[in-house]
């Protein structure tokens, strides 16, 4: 029986989600785009359920350029990837940088 988690999604919303998370799901999560909550939403404080993975793009071992503690991600990651970034910054919350478009998002940064 798969292990049930609650996440608070972009939008706010609480969801449910059974472990594994589908791979969009965990780039999101991994990069700080959904919170995990209590199922009520209250902040989670227990110990991490969800473990990352190897930041690696492929089975020849590439670093990952938009792994989260290596620094500002690719031109070719994710729009995602890039609000991430931008979030932990520190300029803008992710509901604000979310209005940007990619390109902005790169301009806002350099």
């Amino acid at each position: 029986m798969p292990e049930t988690i609650y996440v608070r999604g972009e939008g706010g919303a609480v969801i449910a989600m059974d472990l594994p998370l589908p791979d969009g799901i965990q780039e999101r999560y991994d990069s700080g785009l959904l919170q995990r909550v209590h199922p009520d939403g209250a902040p989670w404080h227990g110990a991490p359920a969800l473990q990352p993975g190897p930041e690696t793009d492929d089975e020849q071992g590439e670093s990952n350029p938009s792994a989260p503690g290596s620094g500002r991600p690719g031109v070719n990651v994710s729009k995602a990837d890039w609000i991430a970034y931008v979030v932990k910054s520190g300029r803008m919350s992710a509901e604000d940088a979310a209005n940007y478009t990619k390109a902005d998002l790169i301009d806002l940064m350099s």
